[in-house]
């Protein structure tokens, strides 16, 4: 099972509990975007998330996420969550996540996020603080991965741009 996250550097492992199964007999779909969000938290703070936030008022927001069920999870059982960031911008990052039943040996989900940098004090998005940067790529490549983002670019239109709100 190690195989199937050996590309994530940051694995969480939850337990699945019974009352996170509905009406179906299988734990419900909000309850992967929890696992998936765990572990995102658990990535940045190690990437230092909490220092920044204090220091500059600058952290991440979820811009969009999206998940692929691929088998129903069910109690007992334990998962096994993988984050890794694959592509990193001037003010946003990506970051897949997997879910893997220790049960069954098995992907059970997978999917991906944006997450832009925020400035919660002035409402709007901001660059990427560059010791959050470093501490990404640096995991990132200690985990055999380059990152096709890691040199800055600016886009055209309405995104480049200052925004009040964290959307693409």
């Amino acid at each position: 099972m190690q195989d199937l996250l050996a590309d994530y550097p940051v694995i969480l492992e939850i337990p699945v509990a019974w009352g996170e199964m509905d009406a179906f007999q299988h734990v419900n779909n909000i309850f992967y975007l929890r696992y998936a969000e765990s572990a995102r938290i658990a990535y940045l703070e190690r990437v230092g998330r909490s220092e920044a936030l204090q220091n500059s008022g600058i952290g991440p927001i979820l811009a969009s996420i999206q998940c692929r069920y691929k088998f129903p999870l069910t109690y007992p059982d334990t998962v096994r969550v993988g984050t890794r960031v694959t592509e990193i911008g001037a003010d946003r990052f990506t970051m897949l996540f997997r879910i893997v039943s220790t049960r069954h040996q098995r992907i059970a989900a997978e999917g991906d996020s944006v997450i832009v940098s925020y400035d919660y004090r002035a409402g709007a998005k901001a660059p990427l603080p560059e010791a959050m940067r470093a501490s990404i790529v640096a995991m990132e490549a200690r985990q055999g991965s380059a990152l096709p983002g890691t040199v800055q670019s600016v886009s055209a239109g309405p995104s480049a741009g200052p925004s009040t709100s964290p959307d693409a």
